[in-house]
C-alpha cells in the first residue's frame, strides 16, 4: 500500500531514527505492507502471479538468483537454489555493539569494525525498491514493537516475519509507538562479504537492537532475531523469553494439564503438540530392537485433547 508514512509518523508523535528516515526519504521507493494477504501476493511479484524468482546483481558474481517462489494451494512455497541455504547455520549470529555479551563479536571475526559495512548496508538499500512494515514482538503488552525493512522482490522473508509476529496496520500503531527494534535485509552481501555464509549482526544501544540479515533464510535473521532481541529486554525490564513450545492437554477424563518444553532448535518442541503416531492397526509402537526385530507395541483406546500455545517461544 502506497502510504505518506513520514507524515502518519508524525501525526502519530513516532519517532523515526534518523538513518530510517534518510534511508526512505533518499531511497529508490517504497511500499508499506499492513497485512499478511498483502505480502503473500507481493511474494511473487504480485495479485496475479503464481511463480516469482528472487535475484540480485551480485558484484563480481552477475545475476545471482536466491530463490523461486511459488504461490500454493496452502499458501507461499519458496526454494532455495543453494542447498546451503535450506538450513539454519548454526554460526550466523555475530554481535556488533559493544555491550556485555558471551558471544563472538563483528570484529573478532571479520577483523574491522561494522559501522563500515553498515554504511555499505545502507547504500545499497538506498538504492532498491523497498518493502517495509511495523511488528510487535510478545504478547499482551510484554515485548517490544519494531518494523523491517527489505527488498522490496524479498516479499516471501517479509512474509515469513510477519507471520511469526503481530504485523501491525499504519492506523493501529498508538500515539508514541516505540520503534525498539529493525530487521534491515540485505542479501547481496552473503555473497560480497561473508563467501556465502549466512552472518547476521546485532547491533544493540541502549534504545534499540539493530538486526542486519545478510541472508535470505528467515530462521537466524528473523525468528532467532528477535529472539535475540527479547532476551535482551527482557533482562533489563525483568522477564523472560522462553525457547520453548507449550501445551494444554485436556484428558478424555477433563484433567487439564499444561506442560512447556524449553530446548534446543530439533529437540522435539513441535512434536509435543502433535498425536502420537499410531500404527495401522491402531497400536502405538514404543521400540523395536533392531537386532532381533521384536517390536513392543501398547494400546492406548483414547487419546488427549491438545490445544497448542506456542511452538517455539513464549
Amino acid at each position: 500500500m502506497k502510504l505518506d508514512i513520514l507524515k502518519i509518523l508524525a501525526d502519530k508523535k513516532i519517532a523515526l531514527p534518523d538513518e530510517v528516515y534518510a534511508l526512505l526519504t533518499s531511497a529508490k521507493g517504497y511500499t508499506v505492507y499492513e497485512t499478511v494477504d498483502e505480502l503473500i501476493d507481493a511474494a511473487v511479484g504480485g495479485k496475479d502471479k503464481m511463480e516469482f524468482e528472487v535475484k540480485y546483481e551480485v558484484p563480481g558474481k552477475g545475476e545471482v538468483v536466491e530463490a523461486i517462489v511459488h504461490r500454493v494451494t496452502n499458501g507461499i512455497s519458496a526454494n532455495y537454489t543453494d542447498p546451503y541455504m535450506r538450513r539454519r547455520d548454526p554460526d550466523t549470529m555475530v554481535i556488533a555493539d559493544k555491550l556485555p555479551t558471551d558471544k563472538e563479536r563483528f570484529e573478532e571475526r571479520f577483523g574491522y569494525d561494522f559501522s563500515t559495512l553498515k554504511r555499505s548496508t545502507f547504500d545499497w538499500l538506498k538504492e532498491q525498491e523497498l518493502a517495509l512494515f511495523f511488528y510487535f514482538a510478545g504478547n499482551q503488552g510484554v515485548g517490544m514493537g519494531g518494523m523491517a525493512i527489505a527488498p522490496a522482490n524479498a516479499g516471501f522473508f517479509a512474509l515469513g516475519l510477519a507471520t511469526l509476529q503481530k504485523i501491525l496496520k499504519v492506523d493501529d500503531l498508538p500515539a508514541n509507538f516505540k520503534i525498539e527494534s529493525i530487521i534491515y535485509v540485505a542479501p547481496v552481501f552473503r555473497h560480497t562479504h561473508f563467501n556465502g555464509k549466512q552472518i547476521v549482526v546485532h547491533n544493540r544501544t541502549e534504545d534499540r537492537h539493530e538486526i542486519f540479515s545478510y541472508n535470505l533464510y528467515p530462521g537466524p535473521s528473523a525468528k532467532k532475531g528477535l529472539y535475540g532481541a527479547l532476551l535482551t529486554k527482557g533482562e533489563r525490564e525483568g522477564w523472560i523469553t522462553a525457547h520453548c513450545s507449550m501445551v494444554q492437554v485436556i484428558s478424555s477424563y477433563d484433567n487439564v494439564t499444561t506442560f512447556m518444553h524449553e530446548g534446543a532448535s530439533g529437540g522435539g518442541k513441535s512434536e509435543m503438540l502433535q498425536h502420537i503416531n499410531r500404527e495401522p492397526d491402531g497400536q502405538v509402537l514404543i521400540g523395536e530392537n533392531l537386532v532381533t526385530g521384536e517390536r513392543r507395541l501398547i494400546n492406548i483406546p483414547l487419546f488427549c485433547y491438545f490445544n497448542p500455545v506456542t511452538d517455539d517461544m513464549a
